[in-house]
């Protein structure tokens, strides 16, 4: 067997990307993250771990971005309700 299918390539973060899909899907990052994701697990299957790495380092990246967004936008709704904005738009119509 040769050496670059041995080492292991590192991690593809699919279940991070489909829960980001799933869950968080903030300006689509959680779809684009999902099709690295796949992505890199194809290029781990057929040995090439430089491809993987570099897929895999993609998914990371975009799962982080989709996160973050998605819990400053979740943070800043809880404000704006918490602040009585929602009640006051709602009042003026």
């Amino acid at each position: 067997m040769s050496g670059s299918t041995l080492t292991n390539p590192g991690p593809d973060h699919l279940p991070w990307s489909l829960f980001n899909l799933s869950y968080m899907n903030c300006c689509c990052l959680g779809l684009v993250a999902t099709i690295y994701s796949v992505k890199s697990r194809d290029r781990k299957v057929v040995g090439d771990v430089e491809g993987a790495l570099h897929y895999g380092s993609t998914a990371r990246s975009l799962n982080i971005a989709a996160t973050v967004l998605s819990i400053l936008i979740f943070i800043i709704f809880i404000a704006l309700a918490a602040t009585g904005t929602f009640a006051a738009i709602k009042g003026t119509s």
